[in-house]
C-alpha cells in the first residue's frame, strides 16, 4: 500500500474550492439537522397536544350542557356533533388530517371556527407580550450590564437582590396586588379588559389601550427582566477576564469604549437563544397575567378552554405556542453561526 501524497494528506488552503466545498456540506449538514431537529419536535407536540387534553378530567358536552335539561338523545346528538363517538384511532386521524390543512376544528365553547377564535385574539397578544418583552428584554441587559462591570458595587447586589426577589413572585400574585394598590384602591389605572366601552377615535382608542396596558405589562416586566439581567451579567463577567480586554486597555481604550466596542457584543451572544426562546412565547402571551387582568388574548382563550374543556380550542393553542417556540428556536441555531464565527468551524 503506497502512502499518500503531500496533496492528499495536506487540508486544503482557505479561499479553495476544495475548501469551499467541505464548508459548503457542512452547512448543508447543519441545516439539515436542524431542520430534522425542528420538524420531530413538531410531530412530538402534535400527537401529545392530542392525548394530553384527552386525559383531562371532566366531560366536554356536561360540562356545556350544566344546568340545563338535557335529554340522554340530545347529549349523544351533542357528542356525535363533536366528533367525541367516533373511536380514539379515527378521532386521532381526523385531528392529524385537519392539522396538515390548517383546520382546527369547530370550538365547543364558542360554536366558531377555531381558527377565526385564533385570528381574533393574537393581535391583543402580540401587542402585550410584545411590549413587555422588548420592555424586559431592554431593562434587563441594561442593568446586567452595569452590575457586572461594576461587580460588588452597592449597585450590583442591589439590582441582583431586586431581580431575584421579583424573578421568584408568581406573575398573578404580583398582578393582583398591582390591581388592589394601584386600581382599586386608587382608580388610577383599568382592573381588566383592554378598552374602555363608548371610548372613540383613533387617538383616544390608542391612548385607552395603553392606559389598559400600564398594570399587566408592568406584571410581565417585574418577573421576566431578572432572566436577561442575570444572563447578561453572567456572561459579562465570563468575558471581563479575557484576553482581548486586557489588550484593549493597553492600548489606551477608555473602559466605556473598552465594554461598548469589545465586551458587550461578545456577552449578548449567549443570551441569543434566550431572546429568541422569548420572542416565540410571545405568541403565547402570558396565560396567568392574561387572566388575571382579563386581557383578550390567546392566553385567557386557552385558560378558559381548560375549564370546558373545548379540546379543539386547547388543542390547537398547544400546536401553536409550542411551534412558535421550535421556530424561534430554528431560528436562533440558524441565527448564531452568523453572530459567534467559532460556531461555524
Amino acid at each position: 500500500m503506497t502512502a499518500p501524497s503531500s496533496a492528499d494528506a495536506a487540508p486544503a488552503a482557505p479561499g479553495t474550492p476544495r475548501a469551499g466545498r467541505r464548508g459548503a456540506a457542512r452547512t448543508l449538514r447543519y441545516l439539515g439537522g436542524r431542520l430534522l431537529t425542528a420538524a420531530v419536535s413538531l410531530v412530538a407536540v402534535m400527537v401529545t397536544s392530542f392525548f394530553l387534553f384527552r386525559i383531562l378530567p371532566g366531560d366536554p358536552v356536561r360540562a356545556l350542557t350544566q344546568g340545563r335539561a338535557v335529554s340522554p338523545e340530545q347529549l349523544e346528538a351533542m357528542r356525535r356533533d363533536f366528533g367525541l363517538d367516533q373511536p380514539l384511532p379515527q378521532q386521532f386521524l381526523d385531528y392529524c388530517a385537519g392539522l396538515l390543512r390548517f383546520d382546527f376544528g369547530m370550538s365547543y365553547q364558542y360554536r366558531v371556527p377555531v381558527a377565526e377564535l385564533i385570528a381574533e385574539r393574537i393581535g391583543p397578544t402580540i401587542l402585550l407580550a410584545g411590549t413587555g418583552t422588548v420592555i424586559a428584554a431592554a431593562i434587563g441587559l441594561v442593568l446586567g450590564t452595569g452590575a457586572a462591570w461594576r461587580r460588588g458595587s452597592v449597585m450590583d447586589r442591589v439590582n441582583t437582590g431586586v431581580a431575584l426577589t421579583l424573578w421568584s413572585v408568581p406573575s398573578f400574585w404580583l398582578g393582583l396586588i398591582l390591581i388592589v394598590v394601584l386600581a382599586s384602591g386608587t382608580g388610577l389605572f383599568p382592573t381588566s379588559g383592554m378598552t374602555t366601552p363608548g371610548v372613540t377615535g383613533p387617538v383616544a382608542t390608542t391612548l385607552d389601550v395603553a392606559h389598559h396596558m400600564v398594570l399587566p405589562v408592568t406584571t410581565m416586566v417585574a418577573v421576566v427582566y431578572a432572566q436577561y439581567m442575570m444572563i447578561m451579567r453572567s456572561s459579562l463577567l465570563d468575558e471581563m477576564g479575557s484576553d482581548y480586554l486586557t489588550t484593549a486597555r493597553a492600548k489606551g481604550l477608555r473602559d466605556a469604549l473598552v465594554l461598548r466596542r469589545h465586551a458587550v457584543p461578545n456577552a449578548l451572544l449567549p443570551t441569543v437563544t434566550l431572546i429568541f426562546l422569548n420572542l416565540g412565547r410571545v405568541v403565547a402571551g402570558v396565560i396567568l397575567v392574561e387572566t388575571v387582568f382579563a386581557w383578550p388574548g390567546l392566553g385567557s382563550l386557552f385558560y378558559s378552554g381548560l375549564e370546558v374543556p373545548d379540546l379543539p380550542t386547547v388543542q390547537a393553542l398547544f400546536v401553536l405556542f409550542a411551534g412558535a417556540v421550535i421556530l424561534m428556536n430554528l431560528l436562533a441555531d440558524l441565527v448564531y453561526p452568523l453572530l459567534d464565527p467559532r460556531v461555524r468551524v
